[in-house]
């Protein structure tokens, strides 16, 4: 077994390797998503190369054999911990899993933690990338058209209708998509809800778990809340659009971008 923290908070607002350092589940290895990542996509967050990936994670001492459990201390409960989980099943390690309620509620309901950095013994990861678990720009505009898959986009309300800007971007969503924000999954306390609970807030959104479905949001992170939720329901092959709409602001052309903002200065 490996636990990874896989905490990210944007710089002016929190450290996530020096609360790291300060305090984490004994045992713990901080899997950093700066570092794990394509570096030379102009998109945050992009998927490394497979030999990347492997080589990364088999530094943390995961293996093809190791249960890897993730999570982070976002206040919410989860937020980077679902990302984590869907790139190792992304680059076909079945043995991975959420700490559900997150560090939050570990510290909250009394569990052991420590400021010791463990140093794991290396391990040899073999990564292979399963591109059914992945969707490309090419393959999303495509689906505008023939609507093979559904679409789920998991940003809050405003950024989907396109009444709030993104982190100075214009928002908006990609036509056809549905809207579930990622938090609707989470109680108050930051667990997951039941999986009937959830199984309803698909079915209030007229989203068919039986049927293809792709994730999307921001930057390719809370829509992997959307692969988790429909994983619970067994749902197993949920694709994540990894640029999201970071990349689809930027390459799609106007007529895709549906803004109620544009309609109403239209």
């Amino acid at each position: 077994l490996r636990i990874l923290d896989a905490s990210w908070y944007p710089p002016k607002e929190r450290n996530a390797r020096q609360e790291f350092k300060e305090r984490h589940i004994p045992g713990a290895s901080f899997f950093d998503i700066e570092e794990c990542r394509d570096q030379s996509s102009p998109y945050d967050f992009m998927l490394p190369s497979e030999s990347h990936f492997a080589d990364y994670v088999g530094r943390l001492g995961v293996s093809n054999d190791t249960h890897v459990v993730v999570y982070d201390g976002d206040e919410l409960g989860t937020f980077y911990a679902p990302r984590a989980w869907w790139m190792f099943r992304a680059f076909g390690h079945k043995e991975v899993s959420v700490l559900n309620g997150g560090f939050k509620n570990w510290v909250k309901e009394g569990h052991p933690v420590t400021a010791e950095v463990s140093q794991p013994t290396p391990a040899i990861f073999k990564a292979r990338l399963n591109t059914i678990l992945l969707k490309t720009f090419e393959e999303m505009i495509q689906n505008v058209g023939s609507l093979r898959f559904q679409v789920v986009d998991s940003r809050p309300e405003g950024r989907f209708r396109g009444t709030e800007l993104d982190q100075g971007l214009e928002s908006g969503h990609i036509p056809g998509a549905v809207n579930i924000p990622f938090h609707s999954f989470l109680t108050e306390t930051g667990h997951e809800k039941s999986i009937e609970e959830i199984q309803q807030i698909f079915r209030e959104k007229n989203v068919d778990l039986s049927k293809p479905l792709t994730a999307t949001c921001r930057k390719g992170v809370t829509a992997c809340h959307i692969a988790l939720a429909a994983y619970l329901c067994g749902k197993r092959d949920v694709a994540v659009y990894d640029g999201s709409w970071s990349e689809w602001f930027h390459r799609a052309p106007p007529r895709y971008k549906v803004s109620e903002l544009k309609r109403n200065k239209a």
